[in-house]
């Protein structure tokens, strides 16, 4: 089976290439391809993957190209992974949005939205050549926006582009060790959008354990969301939010911690990255050593200004662990490439999930996967305060989609102005023009 991923000389491809290495199994991942515009990342990343495969019998081979066409023809599965305007852009736009006091994050709020116009007209593109070159290949999306570009990217490949975030399996093995059971023997009842999601119940042999966890405040400080989010109001929700609804729960005391940190989480990130990339293009030492330590100090400080604004301490040292980001790309592969019926939380169209959105609108929900693909499994209705947050966040994300895909920018500034983060149409105005200024990608606007 050949595998190709797009932003192939990103960091978090060992992640998937480790995954590939411990499947044994018939009908696995023999050839992978990667693809990146930069060569120099392509190559670094190639180093890490060739140092991961030393001594494993039969690991997939490697190929590297900037060519797309040659990347995707013969592909099973292509994995989209691309960042438009690199971590450079992000640390721009979590910036600009900061001066005006409102949240900048890539996902969440106005960065969200900046990026999301910058890259729905490539995931757009990216989705048209697949469908011309490759129309059997299966479509996985990890580019951020995730749902956002999954939808975009769905008006040319239908069901055969799905969207996966680790977020709500790593939010689930926590839930479930805090129960004190193992994982996958619980059964998630998950529902929102990318990033805005709530775990409702948590069932083992049919009995929702999760009550029993939200009535023990001391154990519920024993896990990530428990401390980020605190017992109260867990509690008063009946549910526990995906992490990042910390920014709309506690949005000005997040606005408050990012703007006083010494750099935004973009710049962090770019800045390792520059590092890391940098001592590989030098030769020397051991490239999965170098990647290995920087994945480490990566994990230890995600979310770490929204952890300190709350006084959540610091990460324990099983959530540094990866494991979500590759066990989900795999499991999704291995379910419909050998009709493997799993049953994952993934980003596919509603078909009616979700009774507050439209068929066509992507979601987040637990999905019943085969070799047909994905099919959302149809879950409980919303409660109000949660159904209000994902109407308006998916008219943001249909106002990005209108802009990129009609150069409207009245649409854009939509987006901006109603989104739940941004509190003034004259901020988004400004934002706008802003971010039109400082990225020439959306000179498309009119």
């Amino acid at each position: 089976m050949r595998l190709t991923v797009l932003g192939g000389g990103g960091f978090r491809v060992p992640l998937v290439y480790r995954g590939l290495l411990a499947d044994q199994a018939e009908g696995r991942v023999t050839q992978l391809t990667l693809h990146d515009l930069d060569p120099a990342r392509l190559e670094a990343i190639r180093r890490v993957l060739a140092e991961q495969a030393d001594g494993v019998p039969d690991a997939p081979s490697v190929e590297v190209t900037t060519d797309l066409d040659e990347a995707v023809a013969k592909a099973d599965f292509v994995f989209v992974a691309i960042r438009v305007d690199g971590l450079e852009g992000r640390a721009l736009d979590e910036r600009l949005a900061l001066d005006e006091g409102v949240l900048g994050q890539e996902t969440v709020g106005a960065g969200g939205v900046s990026y999301g116009l910058r890259t729905v007209p490539v995931a757009d593109q990216i989705a048209q050549r697949i469908a011309a070159v490759a129309p059997d290949a299966w479509v996985i999306n990890f580019t951020n926006p995730a749902g956002l570009v999954t939808e975009a990217m769905a008006r040319h490949l239908g069901d055969r582009v799905i969207g996966i975030c680790d977020s709500p399996v790593g939010l689930g093995r926590r839930v479930a060790r805090a129960l004190g059971i193992h994982p996958a023997d619980a059964e998630l009842d998950y529902a929102g959008l990318n990033h805005l999601g709530w775990l409702r119940a948590v069932r083992v042999d049919g009995r929702d354990r999760l009550p029993e966890l939200l009535a023990d405040a001391e154990r519920l400080g024993r896990f990530e969301e428990g401390r980020l989010f605190g017992a109260a109001w867990l509690q008063a929700l009946g549910a526990v939010p995906n992490e990042y609804l910390h920014y709309y729960y506690f949005n000005r005391e997040a606005v408050a911690a990012a703007r006083a940190a010494a750099e935004t989480r973009g710049t962090f990130l770019l800045q390792q990255q520059r590092r890391f990339y940098a001592t590989l293009a030098n030769g020397n030492g051991s490239a999965l050593t170098a990647w290995d330590s920087a994945r480490l100090e990566r994990e230890s400080t995600y979310m770490a200004e929204n952890r300190e604004a709350v006084g959540a301490g610091e990460r324990n040292s099983c959530d540094l662990e990866s494991g979500g980001y590759e066990q989900v790309a795999i499991a999704l592969m291995r379910a419909i490439a050998r009709d493997e019926r799993a049953t994952l939380i993934l980003n596919v169209r509603n078909r009616g999930a979700l009774d507050v959105l439209d068929d066509d609108a992507v979601v987040e929900v637990p999905c019943l996967v085969g070799s047909d693909g994905a099919r959302p499994v149809a879950v409980d209705p919303l409660p109000d305060h949660a159904a209000g947050l994902v109407t308006s966040v998916k008219a943001v994300e249909r106002a990005v989609i209108e802009a990129a895909t009609t150069g409207s920018a009245s649409a854009a500034l939509r987006a901006l102005a109603i989104h739940p983060l941004v509190d003034s149409v004259a901020v988004a105005g400004r934002l706008l023009q802003t971010y039109r200024h400082h990225f020439p990608q959306l000179a498309y606007l009119r």
